[in-house]
């Protein structure tokens, strides 16, 4: 999901693209990464840490940016890539791919944390920059409705589990549930509560 691919290169105007992330803790799905370039003439009303919004609030304000950003983009790794790379590098790569999946290039992507995903352009992490940065809160809420509507659409065929509910994080009901009905394909096998319960089974 991107903004126009077939916008021209405005990288020489200042313009700023803000990256952020949602689930990095939960025990089972993607992590997801967005990437936003706001249009500053185009302003959007609430912005803010997706974590400090209501579920309502987020989804009424992903719309919006969507509709109003420059440019934006969507991207994931996997539950195979976290497995394999570890949950960090695993986001440093959903970050690279939802920057390259931009149509304009950024004069400076800002990225909440305190790590910089490998990329073409001048880039910085800002600790806590979802709660300060318009762009990176944007990005925040874009990445963290994407999520929820995939974990919703894993509810739909996984209802045991509950993943609409806490949306796969380490919940009681969540390890309850893992504890009763096991470990599936989409449960990240590297997270130690998913691995203990694996090993045990194998005991």
């Amino acid at each position: 999901m991107t903004g126009d691919l077939f916008a021209p290169d405005l990288s020489a105007s200042g313009l700023v693209c803000g990256v952020d992330e949602a689930g990095r803790g939960p025990l089972c799905g993607p992590v997801v990464a967005a990437a936003v370039i706001l249009d500053p003439a185009r302003p959007i009303e609430g912005l803010a840490d997706s974590k400090k919004l209501s579920e309502a609030a987020r989804e009424r304000l992903a719309p919006l940016i969507r509709a109003r950003a420059l440019a934006w983009a969507v991207a994931e790794a996997s539950v195979e890539e976290i497995d394999r790379l570890n949950i960090l590098h695993a986001t440093m790569l959903a970050m690279q791919r939802a920057v390259m999946a931009l149509g304009i290039a950024p004069a400076e992507v800002r990225i909440d944390g305190n790590r910089c995903p490998k990329l073409p352009y001048p880039a910085r992490a800002i600790v806590k920059g979802d709660a300060t940065e318009p762009s990176i809160s944007a990005a925040s809420i874009l990445a963290k409705t994407a999520r929820d509507a995939a974990m919703r659409e894993l509810d739909a065929q996984w209802p045991q589990y509950g993943l609409a509910a806490h949306k796969g994080y380490p919940t009681a009901a969540h390890l309850a549930a893992l504890a009763a009905h096991g470990v599936q394909a989409f449960h990240r096998r590297s997270f130690a509560p998913v691995k203990k319960l694996l090993e045990r089974r194998d005991e």
